[in-house]
């Protein structure tokens, strides 16, 4: 890759990073993206990134295959091919700003893709996953901590992970970090508390995480790896509980998540105070969760969907 596009680029990712704030996850992310064009369209000015080339590589990717250890090979999804494109055109914008001659950014739109479904269990099935872990071994008292607390405050798992142990429960709200480095307050039910306090009650390790691994081969707090638990291991925890359940769907902290927004929707919590609470950018995002949990629209179908008279 030339000088001039190798130093755009790199420009770029560090005004992504510094001046907008965003994640390294994302920085390395949009770093990959763009270098997966530049390799295929043998780009090597700004000038070159033209409507034919983007088309060719709309083309490419859409055609590209991925192969996962669960299922068969298929094409990349939509919403993965809007990741590439969505990086590139936040390129171009930046090289319009610098008053860099290239491709207009709105020339790249995005493919349509169908709309947002949610996977989510019933409330039987959710209380059925909480009170799964019955017994009083820490590795017991962790998990049943860790299920109360996603669904009590709806957190990510990537933010349930990264909490610390010197957590203040002696109040109803602690502060998260999440997507973009943003800071929001969560609220903790009296179940989640009380499952937490017994949890940090057991442990005699010194580990600042709030979330550890334990020993596979002893059962003892004092063989606790100082490591935290990863987002893997927390999925695969719910799944384990999930299936202990009974529950034949498939159950992932991110369903715990939706349960907590339904939970709220469905109990007349305002969809704006939804949004704050998950940690949503933008209210559209939020607004998924209104198609399953309308009052309103169940009361017009009771009322008015498949009326009879009554015989004379």
């Amino acid at each position: 890759m030339p000088e001039q596009l190798t130093q755009l680029k790199r420009a770029f990712l560090e005004y992504l990073e510094i001046e907008k704030g965003r994640s390294l996850k994302t920085v390395e992310n949009y770093e990959r993206y763009l270098e997966r064009f530049f390799r295929f369209a043998r780009i090597e000015y700004p000038a070159e990134i033209t409507d034919e080339a983007v088309r060719k590589y709309r083309l490419y990717l859409n055609r590209s295959r991925v192969r996962r250890s669960s299922r068969p090979e298929e094409t990349l999804h939509k919403k993965t091919q809007n990741y590439y494109l969505i990086a590139l055109r936040v390129f171009l914008k930046y090289l319009m700003r610098r008053g860099i001659s290239s491709l207009p950014p709105d020339r790249i739109e995005l493919a349509k893709v169908g709309e947002r479904s949610l996977d989510l269990i019933t409330t039987q099935e959710l209380d059925r996953l909480l009170q799964a872990p019955t017994g009083a071994a820490v590795k017991d008292l962790r998990d049943r901590a860790l299920l109360e607390l996603l669904f009590s405050t709806g957190m990510r798992v990537s933010e349930i992970v990264i909490l610390d142990r010197d957590i203040d429960l002696s109040k109803d709200e602690i502060s998260v970090r999440g997507k973009g480095d943003k800071v929001r307050v969560v609220f903790l039910s009296e179940s989640a508390k009380a499952s937490v306090e017994s949890y940090l009650r057991a442990r005699v390790d010194m580990a600042p995480a709030l979330f550890i691994q334990m020993s596979r081969f002893l059962g003892d707090a004092k063989d606790a790896l100082s490591v935290r638990l990863t987002p893997r291991s927390v999925e695969r925890i719910v799944k384990r509980y999930a299936l202990q359940a009974g529950i034949s769907r498939k159950v992932t902290p991110h369903v715990i998540r939706h349960s907590f927004a339904t939970d709220l929707l469905h109990n007349g919590a305002d969809l704006r105070s939804v949004q704050a609470l998950l940690g949503h950018a933008h209210i559209g995002t939020t607004q998924v969760y209104t198609h399953v949990t309308d009052p309103h629209l169940q009361k017009v179908h009771k009322e008015f969907h498949n009326i009879r008279k009554k015989p004379i």
